[in-house]
């Protein structure tokens, strides 16, 4: 009885016994790196891709990132991380959210987890309400993406939850801004559409979700200036559109979305041919311009949840999955893509209908951090996994209704990392590792 008691305690909705850590090792084919992420216990891990952990830092944030030595004088082993939260003013400061955690202070620690830059003093009201990116720029500057709350003419809500730029200087003052609502009329939404996004009563009407410079690329070097290095990307999951912003003037200058041709209802030939102009995209995250020097530099790549998002609602396929999608900015064609399908799946095998991200690697393969689940893998151009892992470290707590224990496992974004990017001397292994066969694997009664 006491056995079958502690079996329902810790029993979920999800199955609730299955491996963690890495699963899926081929040195031989992997890109072999580390790889940074936050766990659920706001703990930020390095790990090997046999799973070891290399370092800790007792920080979380949205996201953890880390920075290029170049940019800070040759130091190794700095990340950005949440520095300060402010438990229980998420209702207040962030309206229409659940959420009671509020980023106050947000910054730059070494290796050994010294804070050495931050910003948040600086911020309106003291408070950085920094998400979902943060990147030091060449010049030393920080840009971040934040939040702002005010009432905004026109708007249902009596309070908007706008996102906005900031790029802060060396000592966290705020040097340059951008605030998305001033540019809603440049996007391409009909006066329709317009209507409902000013009539929806979530104040997070359009949720940005990612704000990165553009980046050297071939499109500017060939006289294109929509993609001027210092231009910034960003992506509106709730709006499901991608766009860049010019930082001279301020304007909106290129845009993916917000309409988009629908993605086929079966999910086989139709959507797995390439290239193909960009189908139904909707929920995305992560959208970026692949730097120079990797394969597919200058397009774009992005994680598309497949999600609920759109004004109105875009209609997606009924068991469809999420997918991965490399595009030629240009001619917004799809080149490349991943999903269930390319791993010889059902599309809805791999499926995060929020949070995610995916990066190019330098050997053509591509990592994706499958957020919902804590999944991150290693996929060939061919979609082969050779190299998986299942986030350990997930968030413990009780459901506000039953009590009962909860466990959850999601990552927002999760970073492949270059061994030079660690003090020299940092250690990693490259075992391979085999999983066992899966109809084989028994938890058996004594």
């Amino acid at each position: 009885m006491g056995v079958l008691a502690a079996a329902a305690a810790g029993a979920s909705a999800e199955p609730s016994v299955y491996p963690t850590g890495a699963t899926i090792y081929d040195p031989a084919r992997a890109y072999n790196s580390y790889v940074l992420f936050a766990g659920g216990d706001d703990v930020t891990r390095l790990v090997d891709l046999t799973g070891k952990v290399v370092r800790e830092w007792k920080y979380t944030g949205q996201p953890v990132s880390f920075i290029d030595p170049a940019l800070v004088d040759g130091a190794r082993g700095h990340i950005f991380v949440t520095l300060e939260s402010e438990e229980g003013r998420g209702t207040d400061l962030t309206p229409g959210r659940a959420q009671t955690r509020v980023r106050k202070t947000v910054g730059e620690v070494d290796w050994d987890g010294k804070p050495v830059w931050s910003f948040g003093s600086a911020a309106p009201g003291g408070v950085a309400r920094q998400h979902h990116d943060i990147t030091r720029l060449p010049n030393g500057n920080t840009l971040l993406l934040a939040n702002i709350s005010y009432p905004l003419p026109g708007f249902a809500a009596p309070q908007v939850l706008d996102d906005v730029a900031y790029e802060a200087n060396p000592d966290g003052d705020i040097v340059w801004t951008w605030a998305a609502s001033d540019h809603l009329d440049e996007v391409g939404f009909t006066a329709d559409e317009l209507k409902l996004i000013k009539g929806s009563k979530n104040p997070d009407y359009l949720h940005v979700n990612d704000l990165k410079p553009v980046g050297p690329n071939h499109w500017y070097d060939e006289g294109d200036a929509r993609f001027a290095p210092d231009n910034l990307i960003f992506d509106s999951r709730n709006g499901n559109f991608i766009a860049i912003v010019d930082r001279k003037t301020r304007k909106i200058v290129w845009t993916l979305g917000p309409h988009f041709p629908p993605v086929s209802e079966d999910g086989t030939t139709t959507s797995r041919k390439v290239p193909r102009p960009v189908d139904q995209i909707s929920g995305q995250h992560d959208a970026h311009i692949i730097p120079k020097g990797l394969p597919g530099a200058g397009n774009l790549l992005v994680f598309d949840n497949q999600g609920e998002a759109g004004y109105p609602r875009a209609s997606v396929t009924f068991t469809g999955g999420s997918r991965v999608l490399e595009i030629d900015p240009v001619t917004k064609q799809i080149v490349w893509q991943y999903t269930g399908a390319s791993s010889g799946n059902p599309g809805w095998t791999f499926r995060s209908t929020h949070i995610s991200n995916a990066r190019r690697l330098p050997n053509g393969n591509t990592f994706i951090d499958e957020g919902q689940i804590g999944r991150f893998f290693q996929v060939t151009p061919a979609g082969e996994i050779v190299w998986e892992y299942l986030n350990p470290y997930p968030r413990r707590g009780k459901d506000a209704e039953t009590g009962r224990p909860t466990l959850n496992y999601s990552v927002y974004r999760a970073q492949p990392v270059p061994y030079d990017w660690a003090p020299e001397g940092t250690p990693h292994a490259e075992t391979a590792i085999a999983p066992p066969e899966n109809a084989g694997f028994r938890v058996t009664s004594k």
